[in-house]
């Protein structure tokens, strides 16, 4: 059973204009600029020196009544019961049993004031931490992570982003197109990594040199960020061909992928893994289905019960390979849901007061941050948005969340700076 959205509002209708936007910026995306070699042991040279990021984005707003802040036996509770955690006194729901015992390297951020309800203003905002405002561009966290964190000549892609079919990309904005993702269609590796077999590697390189000969011509007379784009594609096209052993999942143990399911999240979960521990700096995992405007019981016994179980093997993976020291751990939505449980037992848009989970590097793990009120319909203890939580992502991997980037002479912060860290949160 799957969610087909209920609403039928116009936040589910995709725009055109971001829609062609979203595939420009993934196709520009595909570059590191420059032919760079593989080395079999970057994984063990990354290890306890480059820090990474790892976001698992659960989109339609996942119930934070139904996973991080259960509420039994109240009138907004639900039916569910809030089980103990590997951290005395903390509880989240029993749809998460697994990830209960993986809580002693997270942390839970339970008093999130967004103050927005549309899906894609709040996908927007919790990935880039700053309010849409029109006719401005901010970056995707992991167009800057992949900017602060990528170290010189990397044989793959910063910013990666594995989803299943149609659910967004991560754009870079001013950063340029060398920092947007590289997407991976339902964890399939990126388009274009590998050569057709009716292609020999001779012509190959024959081709890229006349390529190269054509566009450095052009751009001595009309260089636009067009064609450093165009450029950019074509150059780490040709990097990831080298690479592509990396995303093939098939190399991995029999035993471990049983160990994550035969889902697709768990595959993706995986895949996540083994980016990685291959050093990428910014991966991306999206799970889907959390719009959950009717049936929002039976809904989230499926869509947690396929989350569960692989992203507690991936946190616990992480751990016993020396690397969650190293990796920050976000698990985010674009809004909650809504206490009131409505006419059709569904759950609505919620902005004012939900939950989101961190973990790993940087972060005090087994903390809690934020209060809700006994129903959950307000924030009585800290109250934080999606500009603190970003600001926060930043400094647990030790970028300067209070910085400027200089673009062509133009200077840009890092992160709103009208907000700041959870500092508490911090480790």
């Amino acid at each position: 059973m799957k969610c087909q959205y209920a609403c039928g509002s116009t936040e589910h209708v995709t725009n055109r204009r971001r829609f062609i936007g979203g595939i420009a910026s993934g196709a520009a995306g595909l570059s590191l600029g420059g032919l760079l070699t593989g080395n079999p042991a970057i994984a063990e040279q990354m290890k306890g020196k480059q820090k990474r990021i790892l976001n698992v984005f659960l989109h339609g707003g996942v119930s934070q009544l139904e996973s991080w802040d259960p509420k039994p036996g109240t009138d907004t509770g639900g039916p569910f019961r809030a089980i103990p955690t590997s951290v005395p006194g903390i509880h989240i729901s029993e749809l998460l049993p697994y990830t209960a015992k993986q809580m002693h390297h997270l942390a839970i951020v339970r008093s999130l004031d967004t103050k927005n309800n549309d899906h894609a203003r709040g996908q927007e905002e919790m990935t880039t931490g700053h309010k849409q405002i029109p006719g401005t561009d901010y970056p995707h966290l992991g167009a800057i992570a992949a900017k602060m964190l990528t170290p010189e000549r990397f044989p793959l892609p910063g910013h990666i982003l594995i989803r299943g079919a149609g659910s967004g990309s991560g754009k870079a904005a001013y950063l340029g197109p060398k920092y947007a993702s590289v997407v991976m269609n339902d964890g399939k590796p990126p388009q274009f990594t590998e050569r057709p077999a009716a292609l020999s590697l001779e012509s190959d390189l024959r081709r890229n040199q006349l390529r190269t000969s054509f566009n450095d011509r052009f751009a001595g007379r009309r260089r636009t960020a067009d064609t450093d784009a165009y450029t950019f594609s074509y150059d780490q096209a040709q990097d990831l061909l080298s690479q592509r052993k990396v995303f093939e999942l098939e190399r991995e143990s029999e035993a471990d992928r049983d160990r994550y399911g035969t889902s697709e999240f768990g595959q993706h979960c995986l895949m996540a893994r083994r980016l990685l521990e291959h050093g990428v700096p910014f991966v991306q995992v999206n799970h889907s289905n959390y719009d959950t405007h009717h049936e929002n019981f039976d809904f989230h016994i499926e869509q947690l019960g396929e989350f569960d179980k692989p992203f507690a093997m991936l946190v616990e993976d992480l751990h016993q390979r020396g690397l969650l020291d190293d990796t920050l751990i976000c698990v985010m939505s674009e809004f909650g849901r809504t206490p009131k449980i409505n006419a059709r037992y569904g759950r609505d848009h919620w902005g004012k007061s939900w939950s989101v989970a961190l973990g790993g590097c940087g972060i005090q793990r087994g903390a809690v941050i934020g209060a809700t009120s006994e129903n959950g319909t307000e924030v009585v203890d800290r109250v934080v948005d999606h500009g603190h939580v970003f600001h926060t992502i930043l400094q647990a991997v030790g970028i300067d969340s209070t910085g400027e980037f200089n673009i062509a002479g133009r200077k840009y912060p890092v992160a709103d700076p009208a907000k700041g860290s959870i500092g508490e949160l911090l480790a």
